[in-house]
């Protein structure tokens, strides 16, 4: 076909940035047969930004409103994110009301994005030497002799040249005098890791290598050792050759003989792309076997998988959930499917990997963030990558068939999805709270499961209260196992009333004497103790004892909360940081003292009341290092740790044998917030929690503290009354209209000045009165934290009728919201958040 009849096609390409909608380009005729769905394109957006985008349909429309612009330049030879993720993709945008921009910068790794760098170019039509000596500034003259020297500059380059910086008047100066010119340069991210390996040439056959033999046994015995070895690790002999490392043949006989070698042309050095990822030895350990309950859960859910695509496994702490899974993952793999097993913390991976890997080896990946780019990048490949290279000496990425991850794990480009585990489904890390796509990765993964046609297991002790609602229903299948696996009793779990210790002044630091004897006997006996505290940090803040001042952030409406460690009162929203005053900044007094504890003072503490114990803590601050999480839990899995401290990262389904006593400091604490949910989440916690003890064969013991000790909430957790629970929050949540009864739409109102805030808000909050009605319409109101970095926050909460509940409706809010942005340019000026949802 001649250039001429070639058809016109354009591409709808989503672009990285918060626009509401994809941009058509047009591809260049040459490039008709190159381009397909899903690849990245780098695109021209405005005057003089360049993007690389996604291709998310190729069309032969072209645009009404606006002039194509051509597509620059095609990244990848095959599509990177297929057709199926692109619809899902879609969705996620439409649900939860964002840009398609912001889906795919959650949706790639980084090291897939790349980044556009403006660069200073040297004009060559300039000539220097026509220039008087007046014609630039000293600034100037600085930057043209740098140019002279590396034709381009970056931007930082620039500044650190000048030593300024605000470097855009020189840069706008020489532009306009003609002496240089911008450049957009598209970097990329991804850097493959490379390593060297060795090889015959092409020369080398059997009758060659004969006479080389023959050669070096005469003059060169110690090349010859080096060849022999060589043919020995790569096995050479049986026709199919494996790659061998140079470092390896280095080590065993050294670099000099290597190189007289490969100046023989003999053997040639080569270098090839290597993963990253720790491969481990491939093992196919036989499935344990199944107790009676165990059997009889398998055996429905797979009887109900034949209707439904989604079920609910609601087994108590212990019972063997994680061994159900595993089955479900044979199946899968042994009808060629793919698995996504779902976490929602990065220290539950570590454990639970081992478990896998112990199974089916290097056939499990691994995706969270605690990976570096690159690596994540590998493992995205490793999915989308089909064939061998065309190198059969390079080595590939292992192919996946079970992925363990958290929520961003959704969206790798999975081909033949047949199963996704969801465990600990009720936990609100599933739920992206900033920035957008603020999605919940548990309704997310069923719609995706729908368009891969996989099926669903949500699994958890304390499911949410509309995960449950849903299974009853019907709209779920539901599983339950109600007794632990071994027939191991539940653990005993024995309250003690805070507020009655205090007044007895019986307490020691933030212990109760009766869990300081618990801890006491369980290290008597060589058992393990978990402590948790839902606080980090060594103390909530600090207060003067003469003027009561407390520390607040400059940036949020909080107090600061100290480190010890770091000598640092911290801001936890903002990440603000003053060093700890010796004296109080507002009365001068010395006198100032620590209020309210977190898991640094508790660890502390230990060391005064258990001096010989050894004591690790699992919260934010002690797991930012990269392997930190595994480290800690393979410690006290090793039983090299006797207590461990920590957050809520100790709650969910971490399995240790040797837990005899479990402290809950301040159990009730979570039960005050203005939350609906509030009185859910203290169940799942304190339950969650109680489930690390006595998980083998000896009863565990839980140690509740609290100073409501009689709250309702506490006494369905001693009585493992879940279905109280349930029925409480269902009777309660009807009365006020919340979920599951309605569906909720929170938007978040931001804007640096109070007093405009408080004037503009309630023009939203009374268009939206006017089209859901008054009693669908909540605030707008100022939360518990009402200033954030600097920006005062207004809430309005939208409740809909799960029957009523539409894209009709979205739209609706979208169109109250751009009616409001464009009453005037202070409105425009305020941020606005939707957050669908809300957890």
């Amino acid at each position: 076909m001649s250039t001429q009849e070639r058809i016109t096609l354009f591409a709808d390409v989503i672009v990285p940035l918060a626009v509401p909608n994809l941009f058509t380009y047009r591809i260049p005729n040459d490039w008709n047969e190159l381009a397909r769905q899903g690849q990245r394109v780098v695109v021209q957006f405005g005057k003089s930004k360049f993007y690389v985008g996604i291709i998310a349909r190729i069309h032969d429309k072209s645009p009404q409103d606006y002039e194509a612009k051509y597509i620059k330049d095609i990244l990848d030879a095959t599509p990177i994110v297929n057709e199926t993720h692109l619809a899902f993709w879609d969705w996620v945008a439409t649900y939860y009301m964002c840009t398609p921009g912001d889906v795919m910068n959650a949706a790639l790794p980084s090291g897939l994005r790349f980044s556009s760098e403006t660069r200073i170019i040297k004009n060559d039509s300039f000539s220097l030497e026509e220039a008087a000596e007046d014609y630039f500034t000293e600034r100037e003259w600085t930057l043209v002799a740098a140019l002279e020297a590396r034709t381009e500059l970056s931007m930082l380059e620039v500044a650190d040249a000048l030593g300024i910086k605000n470097v855009q008047p020189v840069i706008q100066s020489l532009i306009s005098k003609g002496a240089a010119r911008v450049m957009e340069e598209m970097k990329g991210e991804f850097k493959p890791k490379k390593e060297s390996y060795v090889r015959f040439t092409s020369e080398i056959n059997e009758e060659k290598l004969q006479e080389i033999f023959k050669e070096l046994e005469k003059k060169a015995v110690i090349q010859l050792e080096v060849l022999l070895k060589y043919i020995q690790l790569s096995q050479w002999h049986t026709k199919k050759p494996i790659s061998v490392k140079k470092s390896a043949l280095v080590n065993s006989s050294g670099n000099s003989s290597l190189n007289s070698l490969v100046k023989k042309n003999i053997l040639e050095v080569y270098e090839a792309e290597v993963s990253r990822l720790k491969q481990s030895e491939e093992r196919m350990l036989q499935s344990n076997e199944l107790s009676i309950g165990q059997q009889e859960g398998l055996e429905k859910i797979n009887k109900l998988f034949i209707d439904k695509n989604v079920i609910l496994l609601h087994g108590v702490t212990s019972s063997g959930k994680t061994e159900l899974y595993m089955q479900l993952i044979d199946d899968a793999i042994q009808q060629n499917k793919k698995v996504l097993y779902m976490l929602p913390e990065i220290a539950l991976t570590a454990q639970l990997v081992n478990r896998l890997k112990k199974r089916w080896g290097n056939k499990v990946g691994v995706y969270h963030s605690k990976f570096g780019d690159n690596e994540r990048v590998e493992i995205w490949n490793g999915l989308i990558q089909k064939e061998p290279l065309a190198n059969s000496h390079q080595p590939i990425a292992p192919e996946y068939s079970v992925i363990v991850g958290t929520r961003s794990a959704l969206f790798l480009p999975f081909s033949n999805l047949g199963l996704i585990i969801i465990d600990e489904e009720h936990d609100g890390s599933f739920k992206q709270q900033d920035p957008a796509p603020r999605y919940n990765a548990r309704d997310a993964a069923i719609y995706l499961a729908q368009l891969c046609s996989a099926k669903v297991i949500l699994g958890s002790a304390t499911p949410s209260v509309e995960t449950y609602y849903n299974a009853l229903s019907g709209k779920f299948g539901l599983v339950e196992l109600a007794t632990r696996f071994g027939g191991v009793e539940m653990p005993e779990i024995v309250v003690c009333d805070l507020k009655e210790d205090t007044r007895k002044k019986l307490m020691k630091s933030m212990f109760t004497p009766y869990l300081l004897g618990c801890m006491e006997q369980a290290l008597h006996n060589g058992e393990q103790v978990i402590l948790f505290q839902n606080r980090r940090g060594f103390a909530n803040f600090i207060e003067c004892k003469v003027c009561a001042n407390v520390p607040q952030c400059t940036r949020c409406d909080v107090s600061l909360t100290y480190h010890k460690k770091a000598d640092l009162l911290r801001c936890h929203y903002c990440g603000y940081s003053i060093v700890l005053p010796k004296i109080c900044p507002a009365c001068g007094s010395p006198l100032i003292e620590t209020k309210g504890f977190g898991t640094e003072k508790i660890e502390e503490d230990l060391a005064l009341f258990f001096p010989k114990a050894r004591t690790a803590r699992l919260d934010l601050d002690s797991t930012r290092a990269k392997n930190a999480h595994a480290n800690i839990i393979n410690l006290f899995e090793e039983r090299k740790v006797d207590v461990l401290v920590g957050t809520q990262m100790v709650t969910k389904g971490l399995d240790f044998d040797n837990v005899s006593v479990v402290g809950i400091l301040n159990a009730d604490s979570g039960l005050y917030f203005p939350d609906f949910r509030s009185v859910e989440k203290t169940y799942q916690l304190i339950a969650q929690v109680s489930g690390r003890a006595g998980r083998k064969s000896k009863r565990g013991k839980v140690v509740v503290q609290a100073y409501n000790s009689h709250h309702p909430v506490i006494t369905r957790v001693m009585g493992n009354d879940f279905i109280g629970m349930y029925n409480d929050q269902m009777e309660e949540r009807k009365n006020f209209a919340y979920p599951p009864f309605t569906r909720l739409i929170e938007i978040t109102l931001s804007h640096r000045h109070q007093e405009d805030l408080d004037a503009m808000a309630p023009a939203l909050a009374d268009a939206l009165k006017n089209r859901f009605g008054n009693d669908r319409v909540l605030g707008p109101e100022y939360p518990i934290v009402s200033k954030v970095q600097n920006f005062y926050q207004k809430k309005i909460l939208l409740k809909i009728e799960r029957d009523k509940y539409s894209l009709k409706m979205k739209d609706m809010v979208v169109d109250s919201i751009n009616v409001f942005l464009k009453k005037g340019k202070d409105y425009t000026k305020t941020r606005i958040k939707i957050d669908v949802d809300p957890q």
